[in-house]
């Protein structure tokens, strides 16, 4: 169940919609008993006494029946005050709207799966959500500051998004966690990282989790805790900045085929599971990758996460392993028909 935190206000919209049902059943109930009117009657007699609209009686009413009259009046000028004043609450201030909104996200997060949930929406954030929308991935957003998400929100109103602080279970299960494929945690402290790393490896143990880390000691608890990778921004932008001295071609080329916006070369992982029958135990050579796609194989992930770069021809494909292969946008695409990949 997905919980926005709304501000705290002494104003409900259903304790006042209750509040006038129960008066209403009070009047149309009371008039029954002590005038002997009909259901009919009974109900219209409450909703102008209730309403106050003025028009007169159904039939004139004894002693008993004005003094319970009298009464429903009197208490009801506080009801009908307090049920328009939290109406024009939820309408003014827009709740009624949020609410609504809230209810449209809630039933397609609950139809969601296989998804990404991506914690936090700073400046890390920003380009993971960026990378996974440019890639039609499914993915929802958990952040505690609605704010942050105003400009998403505005170009894409079919974002998907949970209001709450990610370290809390609620929030994961909103977000759909014990149906999605992975999670990356992208907030400030490496304390509430390394949290959203074991809440979300104990309410999924088969979900992928990435996450960001600050300090190398960070890393190394969040790797402990059953992250699956773990990204320290501030280490790898300092390797390349020193790589652009030392190697600068080698880096630019890199970074040219990697911005997918400008470059005609791009990535793909084949791994063991998503390898047809007929293609396993077989080596590179009887592939044929190249000769069909196009692609080449670059590299080949080892059980225990090792790799080995340019594999040979008789290399073979291993349960836990995968190839990280290269191509143009049609090679690529050649290559996930072959092995019926997701785009």
């Amino acid at each position: 169940m997905i919980r926005f935190r709304f501000t705290t206000n002494a104003l409900d919209l259903r304790l006042a919609l209750l509040l006038l049902v129960v008066t209403m059943g009070v009047g149309t109930v009371g008039l029954m008993l002590i005038e002997g009117y009909t259901l009919i009657d009974a109900f219209y007699m409450s909703v102008i006494t209730i309403s106050t609209v003025g028009f007169g009686e159904v039939q004139p009413l004894s002693d008993a029946g004005r003094l319970f009259v009298s009464a429903l009046v009197v208490f009801n000028i506080g009801i009908v005050a307090y049920v328009l004043a939290a109406f024009s609450y939820y309408v003014i201030d827009g709740k009624l709207f949020e609410t609504m909104q809230y209810n449209r996200i809630q039933s397609k997060i609950e139809k969601m799966k296989g998804h990404t949930i991506v914690c936090g929406y700073g400046k890390y954030g920003r380009e993971i959500v960026s990378h996974l929308r440019l890639h039609d991935h499914p993915y929802v957003i958990v952040e505690l500051n609605k704010e942050k998400l105003s400009d998403l929100i505005e170009e894409d109103e079919d974002s998907l998004y949970v209001i709450d602080d990610a370290t809390h279970d609620d929030a994961l299960f909103a977000a759909g966690i014990e149906r999605a494929s992975s999670l990356i945690t992208a907030l400030n402290d490496d304390s509430d990282n390394l949290f959203i790393v074991l809440s979300s490896k104990d309410l999924n143990p088969t979900l992928r989790i990435v996450s960001r880390a600050k300090e190398l000691r960070g890393r190394q608890k969040m790797i402990k805790a059953g992250a699956s990778h773990v990204i320290m921004p501030e280490q790898i932008g300092g390797f390349y900045m020193a790589t652009l001295i030392s190697k600068p071609g080698a880096v630019e080329f890199f970074s040219f085929i990697t911005n997918e916006l400008s470059a005609d070369i791009g990535f793909e992982e084949l791994t063991y599971d998503q390898l047809p029958a007929k293609y396993r135990g077989k080596p590179i050579l009887d592939l044929n990758l190249r000769s069909t796609t196009g692609v080449n194989i670059i590299g080949h992930r080892l059980q225990g996460g090792k790799y080995q770069v340019n594999p040979g021809p008789d290399t073979v494909l291993a349960p836990e392993g995968s190839f990280i292969v290269v191509g143009n946008p049609k090679q690529l695409d050649d290559f996930r028909r072959l092995f019926d990949l997701p785009a």
